[in-house]
């Protein structure tokens, strides 16, 4: 399966963001107006999330092996950390002496209802599953919290039989209710 349900090291293949890091102070950026006020401080700053992204997408084809991809993207909150790393995937692609194929699918996945949890998940939209049979599957999700959705996630992927499946995740939570369970490649901790 993919991923890691062993334990890890905080590091990994990420940046860790310590829980009294105290973040960048605003001066140091611009940002919108209407986020005046709103805000106390940069956690991370763009160029250091563009830069990851790039590194991951550069990680994701050493471990894929340049073969072609089906990116499945978790929404809502994976579509900009899904079109970004999709971009960089396709650059290096371009400028590799091998043409790497990828389609794109969108999945919404409910497991809470009034955040409360429903004990079970719904898998929302996406192409036929079945077609995901002896494919290189790559899910894209935004932030991995406890793990428990994306090992549900990756067990009912499995049913279908794809070649590997991969997971990208922008953030991972620090939760003392993880089940331990850590993406393949990943932003940072937080």
């Amino acid at each position: 399966m993919a991923g890691s349900s062993e334990e890890a090291p905080d590091c990994g293949r990420g940046v860790v963001i310590m829980d009294d890091w105290p973040g960048y102070d605003l001066n140091l950026f611009t940002y919108p107006q209407h986020y005046y006020g709103d805000l106390e401080y940069v956690l991370i700053p763009h160029g250091v999330i563009v830069d990851r992204i790039e590194r991951l997408a550069k990680d994701i084809m050493k471990d894929i092996g340049y073969c072609d991809i089906m990116v499945l993207c978790v929404l809502k909150g994976g579509y900009k950390f899904c079109a970004d790393l999709v971009e960089h995937l396709k650059s290096i692609s371009r400028n590799s002496d091998r043409f790497v194929s990828m389609k794109v699918d969108f999945i919404r996945l409910k497991s809470y209802r009034n955040d409360q949890s429903m004990g079970k998940m719904q898998i929302i939209g996406g192409d036929d599953l079945s077609t995901l049979a002896g494919k290189n599957v790559l899910v894209v999700e935004d932030v991995v919290g406890t793990g428990r959705t994306m090992k549900v996630l990756l067990s009912r992927l499995e049913k279908y039989k794809p070649n590997m499946i991969k997971v990208a995740s922008l953030l991972v939570k620090r939760t003392p209710r993880s089940d331990g369970f850590r993406p393949d490649s990943h932003m940072c901790d937080q």
